[in-house]
């Protein structure tokens, strides 16, 4: 019996983060996917899961694409294959691509990177399979604010609510619970080790963005007044040089 997470929690994830669900994959992530593909004929998606990112991928604006989707759990591809939508799946690890270079015109790794222990040989490897001009989208729980130990501290002696900053600069793995019994491995890095990783594999940052969390999440979280001006997520848009 496998104990890969990945594996283990992949009902919970499709129930939980597809079709709506989750309101920042519905109303911030996969507008923001759309908004960058137009051009890309081929597309990957690394870490792809059940196909949420691919399917959409597939015709976000009414062009077909040839989409591929790679995931190291099998669970998540039979949940990937059974939800259809036009993607091909190849179970394989992201730090070895079982592709040949150069043969993407964009590449997506959508909430993943944090959980891959050699995120800079995935990084490498997508640098390997992007065309000239190839794009890579990236979408990173975002470094600072969620760093081991940060959080939202409510001081009842002063009357504020604040975000604390953990330990931002160490580089560390924690295992969280994110919902109940579904505990998940997370990689802490600093923003800088995904930059250089990027410009070791020639690809060159055009555009980042740091998105206030959206209304739906904002409802979820009414409690904590100051929650929009706390991001979430970082998204960064690289292009790897013509």
């Amino acid at each position: 019996m496998s104990t890969d997470p990945w594996e283990v929690h992949a009902g919970w994830w499709r129930a939980a983060f597809t079709d709506g669900a989750d309101p920042e994959y519905a109303e911030q992530i996969l507008p923001i996917v759309a908004a960058h593909l137009p051009g890309a004929a081929e597309v990957l998606d690394l870490g792809a899961g059940e196909g949420h990112i691919a399917r959409l991928a597939a015709s976000p604006d009414g062009a077909p694409r040839r989409v591929v989707g790679i995931d190291a759990a099998a669970a998540q591809l039979d949940n990937a294959r059974a939800s259809a939508g036009g993607p091909a799946y190849v179970r394989a690890d992201a730090t070895t691509l079982p592709l040949r270079a150069s043969c993407f015109d964009a590449a997506i790794a959508c909430l993943v990177l944090e959980h891959i222990e050699a995120a800079e040989d995935a990084i490498a490897e997508v640098g390997r399979v992007l065309r000239a001009g190839g794009r890579f989208l990236v979408f990173i729980n975002h470094p600072l604010t969620q760093a081991p130990g940060s959080g939202w501290i409510d001081d009842h002696i002063l009357e504020e609510q604040y975000w604390r900053v953990g330990r931002y600069l160490v580089e560390e793995t924690t295992v969280e619970e994110v919902d109940k019994d579904i505990k998940i491995p997370f990689v802490h890095r600093p923003l800088s080790h995904y930059v250089n990783a990027m410009a070791r594999a020639g690809l060159t940052i055009v555009e980042m963005q740091e998105p206030a969390p959206p209304p739906g999440f904002l409802l979820e979280a009414e409690e904590y007044v100051e929650a929009a001006t706390i991001p979430r997520l970082m998204f960064i848009r690289a292009e790897k040089a013509s």
